[in-house]
This record gives structure tokens, sequence and C-alpha cells, in this order.
């Protein structure tokens, strides 16, 4: 199946013609042992631009570029690297990139939740195998990091911190000693260079577990923030809603940089607590309102616009994804949002009709 007709595909898989291209460019750099592109080859992966030759690279990440050269001189030393930020900040986004080009695949991750146990991060039985032939290395079922190890891999942990405290600190060995026991047989697998860790969490959701500080200093921490402006934030949105679309071919045009602008615009306000030109004090809702949202309801929009509208984003498509992203809490988030419609969005110029869509919505 081509990388096009999967609804994601993987990063190795979509963004493979850059990969070569900066592979091509890349043979006098010096490279970390088990990489397949130099650090200056995966920042400019991340960060895009123009090629020698000519070749354009897309961005990925619209950011600091210091908070990126950070993040790759990490993997090149013996510590683990921690993306930290709140929810939609392109943690996984840039996780999955930088094992990308660093690993030439992404395959090897581990989900975090608070189901997760001991044997995703260490290795478990094949029972059948077990009782056969009791424990052999056959019989043994390797975990991710097992096999990121071995090979001499990048692994990524996504959500960290919703991973109970105790199965966190099976990580401890591996990260400080680049081994993983295995005493039922005897033996352990130690690391092959090249070996090392990604792991994403985040402080602001419920139902997180603090790291322990003894696993905090195997990690060299890098925060991921929210885009500094709203012309920044406007260009991701843009950007990331652009490459979505092309996936899930959907029959509408491109929304106006107005529509995006408005809805970023009320994020942002919201998010920090008073308006754009800093005259009005504002509620904040529970809720993040990150760029990633913005993005989901943009989407739900588009999708709204195309199948039940005309094929042109308006108010009325945003109007229901915006009102469920800022009403998480319906009791006091509704408040928030009432308020901010009548004193805001009500006296706006040229903001009548999402006025009107939204207050059609929350009554």
């Amino acid at each position: 199946m081509t990388p096009t007709a999967l609804l994601r595909p993987h990063a190795e898989d979509l963004y493979a013609e850059e990969l070569a291209a900066l592979k091509a460019l890349d043979q006098d750099r010096p490279k970390p042992p088990g990489w397949q592109l130099s650090p200056w080859a995966v920042v400019t992966y991340l960060l895009g631009g123009k090629l020698d030759n000519g070749f354009e690279v897309e961005p990925k990440y619209i950011g600091q570029r210091r908070l990126m050269e950070i993040a790759v001189a990490t993997l090149a030393t013996d510590r683990a690297l921690l993306l930290l930020g709140v929810p939609g900040t392109a943690k996984s986004w840039v996780s999955e990139h930088l094992t990308a080009a660093i690993s030439g695949h992404t395959n090897l991750l581990v989900q975090g939740t608070a189901g997760t146990a001991e044997d995703s991060l260490r290795y478990s039985w094949n029972y059948a195998r077990l009782l056969a032939e009791g424990p052999t290395l056959g019989a043994l079922v390797p975990s991710p990091l097992y096999q990121g190890m071995e090979t001499g891999q990048l692994v990524r942990i996504e959500e960290l911190t919703r991973i109970p405290s105790d199965v966190q600190d099976t990580l401890l060995t591996m990260l400080s000693e680049k081994v993983l026991p295995i005493p039922e047989l005897s033996t352990e697998i130690q690391a092959r260079q090249g070996f090392n860790v990604i792991a994403t969490a985040n402080d602001r959701d419920r139902g997180v577990n603090e790291l322990s500080s003894a696993l905090r200093r195997r990690f060299n921490a890098v925060v991921l923030p929210l885009p500094a402006t709203l012309a920044e934030e406007v260009h991701i949105v843009q950007t990331r809603v652009a490459k979505q679309g092309q996936a899930l071919q959907l029959p509408v045009e491109a929304p106006a940089l107005a529509e995006i602008s408005r809805l970023v615009t009320v994020f942002r306000e919201l998010r920090q607590g008073v308006t754009d030109n800093g005259k009005t004090k504002l509620k904040s809702p529970s809720g993040t309102l990150s760029t990633g949202e913005a993005i989901s309801v943009m989407n739900a929009g588009l999708a709204l616009a195309a199948y039940f509208g005309d094929g042109t984003l308006r108010a009325p498509d945003l109007a229901a994804g915006l009102t469920g992203a800022v009403i998480k809490d319906p009791a006091p988030d509704r408040v928030v949002w009432l308020e901010y419609l009548e004193t805001v969005v009500k006296e706006r110029e040229g903001w009548k009709d999402l006025y009107r869509a939204c207050r059609e919505v929350v009554e």
C-alpha cells in the first residue's frame, strides 16, 4: 500500500524523498554511531530549508531552532530525551520525526497509559512455548525497548507520566546501565550504540504520575512552548490543516486565512486570559486550548463544510467544534464561554456571524 493511501503514514514513508535528499548531501559530516543522518541534517529535516542542490525541505517544527539543537545533541549523548509541554505543543510530532531522521524508522513505540505494565517496557512471554519449552529465548516476546537496545535504535515512549510510577522506574537500569536483565535466563541484553529513548510527557492533564527524581535525572528535559505569536500559530495551523486535508481527501476549498486567524485568536485570548490588545481581562476555561486542538477544530469545520455545506468554510461550520473545545467542564466553562461571546466576540467588528453561530450552539 502506498503512503498516500494510508490515513496516517509513518514519517519515514511520508517524507522519504526529503530524507534521501539529505542523506545524499550528508556523506562528509560526522554522525554519531548508529545514526542515519548527521545532527546538522536532522535539525535541517525538522526545521526545513533549501539544500545546496536546490531541494526544498518542508518544516516539521516551527519554533526556536535552539530547542531542536538541544534535543538532537542530547540524543547524541548517553542521556535520554524528555519532551515536555502542555497537550498540543507537537511533542509527539517532534518525537516521531526525530526518530525517523536518526534511526530511519519509527516502529519502536510504547504508548503510555494507566494500564501500561512492566512487560510493555521489558519483555513478556509466549505462554504456549513457555509451558512447552520452559523459559527460553524462543519463548520470550521482546518489548520495543528490548528491540531498541538489541539493534541500536531509538525508542519512543509516549505519555510517560500516564504510566504508573512503579512501572516508570523499570526504566532506571536501562537508562543508567544500558542493560536489560533477564533473570529467568540468567542473562542480559546490553544496549548497542545508537540506542536511546525519547519520551513525551505533560503535567497539565488529570491522571498524570510524577516522575521520580531518580528517573528524571536520567533524562535531559526540553520544554516545547506554545507558539509565541499569533502569526506563528496561524502559520502552524494553516500548514497542518492543509497537510491533513490532503490525507483525508476532503472535497472542500482551503480555509480562508481570516477564518484560521479568528479561531487562533479566540484560543490565544482565552488561554492567556486577556484580549489581543491587552485591554480586557478574561476568565480562562479549564482546557488547554492548544495549537493541536485548533487544528482539530478546523478539520472538523472543513468536514462539515464539505459534506453538509457548499464546500466553503463559514462561521457555523466552526461553531460546534470551537464551543466543544472551550467547554470541557460544562458548568464553569459554559459561563466563561458565554461571557467571552458577549463581551468580546459580539463587539468585535466583522465577528457577528461567529457570535450568532456560537450562541446557537450554546443555547
